[in-house]
């Protein structure tokens, strides 16, 4: 089965957690804060995102698992590349919420994708970061 590697980031966002996690699950505005990904629900309780530019990208295919408006969503990634689970929670904060973005995953590639994963985590982290953020930007008063 392979060990699960594992990343996570968390920023401030200037508004209330209802707010953010109302655009967080909106999926199709995945475009205006996500690197380069957009993504759209495609079924009772499953989410496709594509991360690139085509050619250049992966096709990430999700279910929900948990859903605990405004406070959590939990995704298992089902696809061909990206396995494992994802969650999103906000927390209410003095002027805004607190949002975590949290990866366990299943690096793909086995044996050359565990050993890359040092490399790819930092990239990782620093990208969720900046796309939690552009959240925020988008929330912003």
């Amino acid at each position: 089965m392979g060990e699960y590697v594992y990343a996570a980031a968390a920023v401030h966002v200037p508004a209330p957690p209802e707010q953010v996690f109302a655009l967080i699950t909106d999926w199709p505005r995945h475009r205006e804060w996500m690197f380069m990904t957009s993504a759209r629900q495609t079924g009772d309780g499953r989410v496709e995102a594509y991360t690139g530019i085509w050619p250049f990208g992966f096709l990430d295919v999700m279910t929900i698992t948990a859903w605990e408006p405004p406070a959590l969503v939990r995704m298992r990634h089902i696809g061909r590349l990206v396995r494992g689970e994802g969650v999103i929670r906000v927390q209410p904060r003095d002027g805004g919420s607190r949002v975590i973005w949290g990866e366990r995953l299943l690096p793909p590639f086995g044996l050359l994708g565990r050993a890359l994963w040092p490399l790819a985590r930092p990239v990782t982290v620093m990208l969720a970061r900046r796309s939690l953020r552009k959240l925020g930007r988008l929330l912003a008063p």
